[in-house]
């Protein structure tokens, strides 16, 4: 993996803003393509190797909390518990989510999984291929993220009927790209698609229904706003009285992966396994370390210790449900730049990376979305259909 400077395109933001993608500066600059980095085939092949065990991992880690009634661990409420089990036991599917890895050049580690809401999903799909078209055309990149995406959606059709789907986040140009962006997947493989604000999602009391603005009963509901929040909310309650006549994509059983309390029942499960960290929820013989959240958001609430020393901390809003410890992972130092490699499963294959760098060790949100490559023509994918 190499670090390597490049030019700003001529007219770059205009560029940008033409696929729609209106985020890239804000407060400080997010797409950064002053540089790239670069990878190897070989170093290509461990992520994507690593990307498909840790998500059969993950499987696993679900039935075995599910099997050994570890609900506490991840402080869910008892009333919601008998849903997440039955979204599991039917095989609500998982449409995406993005394994957060260290990587060194040879030690690949999972920091976490953002199984829930993953976003950066556009720039890691679309905006960074396009610059890899202009840039260097004779280039490949780790990308099928689009390709994976539209196939998924078209293989759910099958099973889902009305083929109409509401997309919901909050109104933030972020989350809104992003759904927008998986809305338009999801209509290019034959669905009738519709956004809606999240919080306009309206609930009939007396019929036990959510519905759209028009009354309309809402039965496939694509969601971006994570299941903790909907329990903070008190709506958790709601989705256990509809009992699934709205299906709610990323399902329930999610919430159990997006939750850092996932990391330690790993390496329960597959103690010394070369892409896990040490890891529990409560702090033992670590004395390199990292303490986060059970649920957190951009390295809220996380802190960094080195020889049992505090070195770096984020405050945040996110210390009410209690921690846990991780061994901290060195990430690589480039001048400064301290990169994390987001690997993206779609449905059920490893699909891609995305890569973001921070000049803190603690990744949050004023990190910046660096493009990639790899150094030979040796992968193919096709022309992106947008």
């Amino acid at each position: 993996m190499k670090r390597i400077a490049s030019p700003f395109r001529k007219n770059w933001e205009h560029k940008l803003e033409n696929l729609g993608f209106g985020y890239h500066s804000m407060e400080d600059l997010y797409w950064d393509e002053s540089h790239y980095y670069e990878f190897s085939m070989d170093e290509i092949n461990a992520i994507e190797r690593a990307t498909a065990e840790l998500w059969q991992m993950c499987l696993e880690a679900v039935d075995y909390v599910i099997d050994k009634n570890l609900w506490d661990r991840f402080n869910i409420p008892e009333y919601f518990r008998k849903y997440i089990v039955t979204s599991w036991e039917e095989d609500h599917p998982s449409i995406y989510g993005r394994f957060d890895f260290g990587f060194d050049g040879k030690n690949l580690k999972l920091l976490e999984f953002n199984a829930d809401t993953p976003t950066s999903l556009y720039e890691g799909s679309v905006i960074q291929w396009y610059w890899l078209q202009e840039m260097f055309p004779g280039k490949d990149q780790f990308n099928s993220i689009h390709e994976k995406l539209v196939d998924y959606w078209t293989y759910l059709k099958k099973y889902m009927n009305p083929h109409y789907i509401y997309f919901a986040s909050l109104t933030n140009i972020e989350d809104v790209t992003n759904v927008e962006y998986l809305r338009d997947c999801a209509t290019q493989a034959g669905f009738e698609t519709e956004f809606i604000p999240v919080q306009d999602i309206g609930w009939a009391e007396d019929v036990g229904e959510f519905i759209a603005a028009d009354r309309s009963v809402m039965e496939y509901i694509f969601k971006l706003y994570p299941y903790e929040w909907i329990l903070d909310d008190g709506f958790g309650e709601k989705l256990v009285k509809n009992n699934f006549r709205s299906q709610w994509m990323e399902p329930a059983w999610k919430i159990l992966l997006s939750s850092k309390a996932i990391l330690p029942i790993l390496w329960e499960m597959y103690p010394n396994h070369p892409y896990l960290l040490e890891c529990y929820f409560e702090q033992r013989t670590l004395t390199d370390f990292v303490k986060k959240p059970i649920y957190s958001r951009e390295g809220a609430n996380v802190s960094l210790h080195k020889n049992s020393v505090l070195v770096e901390k984020n405050e945040g809003d996110y210390a009410k449900n209690g921690f846990i410890y991780q061994q901290l992972f060195e990430l690589p130092n480039f001048e400064g730049n301290y990169p994390v490699i987001g690997s993206w499963v779609i449905g059920q294959e490893s699909a891609g990376i995305g890569i973001r760098e921070s000049v803190n060790l603690i990744t949050n949100n004023q990190s910046r979305f660096v493009p990639h490559l790899i150094d030979h023509n040796k992968l193919f994918i096709k022309e992106k259909e947008l």
